[in-house]
């Protein structure tokens, strides 16, 4: 499993209805994309829900690298690269991905929060706690999925979560969710990734 976000940020007096109309009308082409896990939509806009910018910033569960790298080198990036130029792509180890009580329903919200390993951290306690985190996490209401990730080049977990609802503000980022194409949960497992 790997985790894959991009994020456009666009000027302070950009109409997001054009990011809100793209995902309308485009959204709907990956709903079935081999390999890929699920995709969450998201936009943030400045002023709402704390945000400084105007984003766009879809998050990525891919079940196949191969299916990452397929989507990176296809005609639908191709589209982003085009009308937006093309912008660096995050990506990170999988190491817990699960499903929670609200599973069932659209998420409206997704929220992302980094945190960087302490020098003399030892990385799989670290990781053991963060993981923890999540198992508890899981099991709170509202939650639709929750992931953690790592860059290891940077020594730093991403945590991603899908919210049926509103996000709490201590979660992080708040991303609204426009769509989500969820072909390939099953794909993913559930619990820890390592």
């Amino acid at each position: 499993m790997h985790a894959m976000q991009y994020t456009l940020t666009l000027p302070a007096d950009y109409d997001m209805e054009i990011i809100r109309r793209r995902v309308r009308t485009k959204g709907h082409l990956l709903d079935d994309f081999a390999g890929l896990g699920l995709k969450a939509y998201g936009i943030r806009e400045r002023g709402v829900d704390g945000a400084p910018v105007n984003q766009y910033a879809p998050f990525y569960l891919w079940a196949d690298p191969e299916a990452m790298n397929r989507f990176l080198l296809g005609d639908g990036f191709r589209g982003v690269v085009r009308d937006f130029g093309r912008p660096a792509v995050q990506h990170w180890q999988g190491l817990f991905h699960r499903p929670g009580p609200a599973a069932g329903a659209l998420p409206r919200t997704f929220t992302r929060r980094t945190a960087t390993l302490a020098e003399d951290a030892d990385a799989a306690t670290v990781i053991a706690q963060a993981i923890a985190g999540h198992e508890e996490l899981a099991t709170t209401d509202g939650v639709h999925t929750t992931v953690l990730a790592l860059d290891p080049r940077h020594w730093e977990l991403v945590h991603f979560t899908l919210w049926a609802d509103g996000a709490p503000e201590a979660a992080g980022d708040r991303y609204q969710v426009l769509h989500l194409s969820a072909p390939g949960t099953d794909r993913l497992g559930t619990g820890r990734q390592w």
